[in-house]
């Protein structure tokens, strides 16, 4: 199978924005913890409990934290399945080494965001199917830290948000000259930064469908209007949809939006480059390839709303 062929059909088999949050405080050899996920990850699972945590992992000093309770149950109003545990240890705790393998159990582009407290002193760790491990030190990191845990937190996002990368593949197939190019990323990454500044939470479903959409609509534009104008206001527009998936992530982790935006943007530029150059040498199936992204714009949004 051809790379574009691979690069269209792939983000069928997942979601685009898969998330889930998870808080533990700890007191002396014990700590409770809370995981919220969305219930449709888990709609897949034989046995949600005992898989979700048996995908999580504390220790302390080399021991592994043994979980004396857990429960879990839905909670309507806002769509997550929420779990509580305790775990307990052999000595009080100090810092904690965090294994998370949530990734496995739901789709390789999820996310598990982990916030941890202890007397007083706060951290937090990101997980994500290439970085399962992490050490909680309870100390706030340095300014460099923060920086490039941030930035790197941006760059991964952007690069494995399917429909995200589906529509820069779309707007590298848009761009009908270098000039086009800069004018079309200039006016997507403008409408990304707009996006976060709205304050605008819609729920992911409503995210990842709008996503999906926006592919199915620029393909259009390829496709009917071959010689349109104006395309940059197009893209525009389009990038405020993208950008909520970067806003909702920025807004559940609480990092920096400077930092992550610097990771998204120097990675969404590079892709951008680097599909127009691919893109160049397929001139020939360019209307395929819009019907084609027509196609699985629309299935994504259909698969989206109906989840």
């Amino acid at each position: 199978m051809k790379w574009w062929a691979w690069l269209l059909t792939a983000p069928l088999c997942a979601h685009t924005i898969s998330m889930s949050n998870g808080d533990l405080q700890v007191k002396g050899n014990r700590a409770t913890f809370q995981l919220r996920m969305p219930v449709y990850e888990i709609t897949h699972l034989q046995d949600p409990p005992q898989q979700l945590f048996e995908s999580l992992r504390f220790s302390s000093a080399g021991q592994e934290g043994k979980l004396i309770e857990k429960s879990c149950h839905d909670s309507p109003n806002d769509g997550m399945y929420v779990c509580d545990g305790v775990y307990e240890f052999p000595a009080p705790v100090e810092t904690i080494d965090v294994e998370c393998r949530l990734a496995r159990i739901t789709v390789p582009n999820h996310v598990h965001l982990l916030r941890a407290w202890r007397d007083g002193k706060s951290d937090q760790a990101m997980f994500d199917v290439s970085f399962e491990k992490a050490l909680l030190r309870f100390r706030p990191p340095t300014p460099m830290e923060t920086a490039i845990n941030e930035i790197f937190a941006g760059v991964l996002r952007a690069g494995t948000a399917l429909a995200g990368l589906l529509f820069l593949f779309a707007l590298a197939l848009a761009s009908r000259s270098w000039k086009e190019l800069g004018l079309l990323t200039a006016a997507f990454l403008l409408g990304e930064g707009v996006a976060y500044l709205l304050r605008w939470s819609p729920s992911p479903r409503f995210v990842e469908a709008a996503m999906g959409l926006t592919v199915a609509y620029l393909a259009v534009e390829i496709l009917l209007l071959p010689t349109a104008g104006n395309r940059w206001a197009v893209a525009g527009v389009l990038g405020i949809f993208h950008g909520l998936y970067f806003a909702l992530f920025i807004r559940s982790s609480e990092y920096s939006a400077l930092w992550v935006m610097t990771g998204v943007v120097a990675t969404e530029l590079s892709l951008i480059l680097i599909l127009w150059l691919l893109t160049r040498r397929i001139t020939s199936v360019h209307r395929y390839l819009a019907m084609l992204l027509i196609g699985v714009g629309m299935v994504w949004f259909g698969q989206s709303t109906m989840r």
